[in-house]
């Protein structure tokens, strides 16, 4: 199997990559098929999605049997002051990897979000609740969902939510860092959804792919907290001593005036994973004991 990863450098790139070439994820083993494939890691140097012509030049070259994009415009503050640049890559960036995988036969994993949701309400989303995005980041995502829906036939569109791993930017090593620069900190008790590891994530992707189950999937880790109790758990495990303090949205808000609306509510039922190839998803606390486990241990 020949699979093309855009975006290569970021945390799930990465992790797509470790896995296939060790064979195995933290929650177990991928099958041969996958840890014999061929990969062709490509970020932005290599390939710009945006560019349509150049996609249809790599992707007629190598023929890959399976396209996954991580590529993404993920800062959701930046995308308030850049919609152009949101748009492009979240949204004709999809649109361009959808038809000319299509043109080749190939299937395509669109990574996606919570953030196409409203935050409104209090039980978990599933693949069929309503979108409605508030933020330029999950409305240029969601069109990304929409052109791939249009224009490809063999999909996966995975939302997951809360991402970290161990290259990159993320949360947790934003809380690390602020734990050894502050006695205290405030972050908000008032939003609720899913920390996701992602490796658990990348497992789940190359578990995919070599089914014909298309269609959207949430894939987030098992339980759901607050930002607040995500960075006290962080503070915990990695032994900092610094205090957070809980606030609200609206203080935030206030203090950071220029950033997006998040959902106050974004957890995700993996419904479509339990439904077809299994959810094999760690609780957020165990997917995140590990993670600093092994930070510390190489």
């Amino acid at each position: 199997m020949k699979i093309l990863i855009t975006g290569s450098k970021g945390q799930l790139g990465n992790e797509l990559q470790k896995i296939i070439e060790t064979g195995k994820a933290e929650i177990g083993r991928v099958s041969d098929n996958i840890r014999h494939s061929k990969v062709f890691s490509l970020d932005v140097e290599e390939l710009d999605i945006t560019k349509l012509d150049d996609v249809r030049m790599v992707l007629k070259d190598i023929k890959p049997d399976v396209v996954i994009n991580c590529a993404a415009a993920t800062n959701v503050d930046g995308c308030e002051s850049n919609q152009d640049l949101a748009f492009k890559i979240n949204a004709i960036g999809a649109r361009n990897l959808a038809m000319i995988s299509d043109e080749i036969g190939a299937k395509l994993v669109q990574v996606s979000t919570d953030y196409v949701f409203s935050g409104v309400g209090d039980k978990p989303l599933t693949e069929f609740d309503l979108t409605v995005p508030y933020s330029v980041y999950g409305k240029t995502k969601l069109k990304g969902e929409e052109y791939v829906r249009e224009f490809s036939s063999k999909y996966y569109i995975v939302r997951t939510a809360w991402l970290y791993g161990y290259v990159g930017k993320n949360f947790v090593y934003t809380m690390m860092n602020l734990g050894e620069q502050k006695d205290s900190i405030s972050v908000v008790n008032d939003q609720l959804g899913n920390p996701t590891n992602a490796n658990d994530l990348a497992y789940h992707i190359l578990k995919l792919i070599e089914t014909d189950e298309y269609g959207i999937y949430h894939c987030t880790g098992k339980g759901e907290c607050s930002w607040y109790d995500f960075a006290k758990e962080i503070m915990n495990l990695s032994g900092r001593n610094c205090k957070v303090n809980p606030c609200t949205s609206e203080e935030y808000k206030s203090m950071y005036p220029n950033s997006a609306k998040r959902p106050e509510y974004s957890s995700l039922d993996n419904m479509m994973l339990r439904c077809t190839v299994g959810d094999e998803m760690r609780d957020w606390k165990e997917a995140l004991k590990s993670f600093m486990s092994n930070l510390y241990n190489n």
